[in-house]
């Protein structure tokens, strides 16, 4: 996990020899289809195996968006609680109320599904399972550990790419949602919506560039690779255009999932509830697991962007020593690690954007759309031209490099 160059000064870096995802050999489904149990093959078909290994992949990530979203929404009333000086949920679950949310869920279940007598039918029904989908699909390029055998669904040099492209998706499902729900209210808030998101996506854009030019790769695990080492090799801290795009990006990324203060697809005091007023039931709580799930890959991307992704702060592969070949127990153990950072660090990020909505008011839908076009924009392309000229400049040297530099000159 720790193998990756970390930035020296006056070094070449070149990126890690992963090959192109098209080359990969499936080891996975190759096991399977080789592995016979008293003379009689477990997989004898090729197809058959892939298909097992696939659907192993898509119960894994359903699995942690589904829990992700329980532990979320019982994050989201106890950190609002105690914001607003209260205890939040108590009853259900012992002290800390941690079963609320299954509890809820239960009741979602047994709701009577609604839907108003105008609606389309069609679209009506489908509209949350194509907003979850969006939100489930960008999972499957996100890696959760790196090095030569990354733990990830689907390794594509590409992957920032896909995750961006993916994520985008999930406004056609609020736009199915206000369309077929025959209300003007549903009609106003996926409108705004999807103003909202195509206008986020310009300066998210160019705040993901930043990293990617750094890197020189559109390949997620090259760029957390690159990062291997302490904390100061993290590219938050390459240079100061890339912090203060971070913080950029955490912005436009908590705009991009619909939350407070941007929040105006769904203000209740104006549109009664928004895209989803005429919603009830399990597909209602389709919406929010999509936003939760949402929430967690942006959280997620920012941090293999900027925060050195499966690389903790402090470098304890290299310190103890973890290593070995894939499949030893040292190797094992620093994936566990890394894994571990990962979800920690997405887990912390979507606790800041919960912070971020029970601190600030909601913004205006022209506010809103000011914060994009009037600061965020602006602030990004200028980063992204100071963090090209750093680069040009000082090439593979980041800030913390400079400072050694400076003060051996002094010496």
């Amino acid at each position: 996990m720790a193998g990756g160059p970390p930035f020296r000064p006056g070094a070449s870096y070149a990126a890690p020899p992963h090959p192109c995802w098209l080359e990969e050999e499936p080891y996975v489904a190759q096991f399977l289809s080789e592995l016979e149990i008293f003379g009689v093959a477990v997989c004898p078909w090729p197809w058959l195996a892939a298909a097992l290994v696939g659907l192993v992949h898509v119960g894994l990530l359903l699995s942690l968006v589904a829990v992700a979203a329980l532990l979320f929404i019982w994050l989201e009333r106890k950190i609002s609680g105690r914001i607003q000086d209260r205890l939040g949920p108590t009853r259900v679950g012992g002290k800390f109320g941690w079963l609320q949310t299954l509890a809820d869920g239960l009741k979602l279940l047994t709701k009577e599904d609604l839907m108003p007598a105008g609606a389309d039918r069609l679209l009506f029904k489908i509209a949350p399972y194509v907003s979850f989908c969006a939100a489930i699909s960008a999972f499957i390029a996100i890696p959760f550990a790196g090095g030569a055998y990354p733990w990830i669904a689907q390794h594509l040099n590409v992957g920032v790419f896909f995750v961006l492209a993916v994520l985008g998706l999930e406004v056609f499902g609020v736009i199915l949602a206000g369309y077929s729900s025959a209300s003007k209210w549903s009609l106003f808030g996926a409108m705004r919506e999807a103003a909202q998101v195509v206008s986020y996506e310009v300066p998210l854009g160019l705040c993901v560039v930043v990293p990617v030019m750094i890197a020189g790769s559109m390949d997620l695990v090259v760029i957390g690779d690159l990062q291997a080492g302490w904390f100061t090799q993290w590219l938050v801290f390459h240079d100061p255009f890339t912090l203060i795009t971070f913080w950029v990006y955490f912005t436009c990324a908590t705009a991009s999932v619909n939350r407070a203060p941007f929040d105006l697809a769904e203000a209740e005091s104006e549109l009664v509830g928004g895209f989803h007023t005429e919603y009830s039931g399990l597909r209602w709580s389709f919406f929010f697991m999509a936003e939760y799930g949402s929430m967690f890959s942006v959280s997620i991307l920012a941090a293999i962007l900027f925060l050195g992704g499966w690389h903790g702060p402090i470098p304890l592969t290299s310190l103890m020593n973890l290593s070995g070949e894939a499949g030893s127990l040292g190797w094992g153990l620093a994936q566990a690690l890394g894994l571990a950072n990962v979800l920690l660090k997405g887990t912390l990020g979507v606790c800041v954007m919960i912070w971020i909505r029970w601190t600030l008011p909601r913004l205006r839908i022209d506010q809103v759309m000011a914060v994009c076009l009037k600061y965020c924009t602006p602030i990004a392309a200028v980063m992204f031209l100071g963090a090209t000229c750093w680069h040009y400049q000082f090439p593979h040297q980041s800030f913390f490099d400079m400072l050694l530099i400076l003060g051996g000159g002094r010496r």
